[in-house]
């Protein structure tokens, strides 16, 4: 649960310092400057608006709210994008193009697991709730009246009497 916990609370920081790795990874590791306007207008802002998009998309979930973790697919997907958007930052020429094409790849795929986690709790489900300890039965309404069942009436009239001051 603390690892899940963590990955929740690494969302939103995440979306300013992978891009941040990214731009100080071309100075550090010596790209060149046609990577250099690649980062600024592509890779920056594509990083930072995907993973703010995917943060709302996890903790739009009733689950991870209450929770305040994320699922273990989450944890999975998000390790795997992570992963590769950080060996990406490393611009070695030998397998740029196979790991950002990898990443894009697993944006995609999150993206589609966030979404389709999000839709799956917003369908309503039948008396069966998730909670910390496990699942927990949530008993059906009682039914207001059948129409074979006498009901009791009360019927409390005005008496109108003198007043008094």
């Amino acid at each position: 649960m603390s690892l899940r916990r963590a990955f929740f609370h690494w969302l939103l920081p995440s979306a300013f310092l992978l891009p941040l790795w990214l731009l100080i990874g071309w100075g550090v590791f010596n790209a060149s400057g046609w990577v250099f306007v690649w980062v600024l207008f592509i890779a920056i802002p594509s990083v930072f608006l995907g993973q703010l998009m995917l943060s709302f998309l996890v903790r739009a979930r009733g689950t991870v709210r209450y929770t305040r973790a994320v699922s273990w697919w989450d944890v999975l997907g998000f390790t795997v994008w992570h992963g590769l958007t950080i060996a990406v930052g490393f611009y070695d020429h030998a397998w740029f193009w196979p790991t950002l094409i990898a990443a894009i790849v697993a944006f995609v795929a999150l993206f589609w697991l966030s979404l389709w986690q999000l839709l799956r709790e917003a369908k309503p489900t039948a008396y069966l709730s998730h909670t910390m300890e496990g699942m927990a039965y949530i008993p059906a309404p009682a039914e207001a009246s059948t129409a074979g069942t006498p009901q009791e009436v009360f019927i409390i009239s005005e008496k109108k009497g003198p007043r008094t001051p």
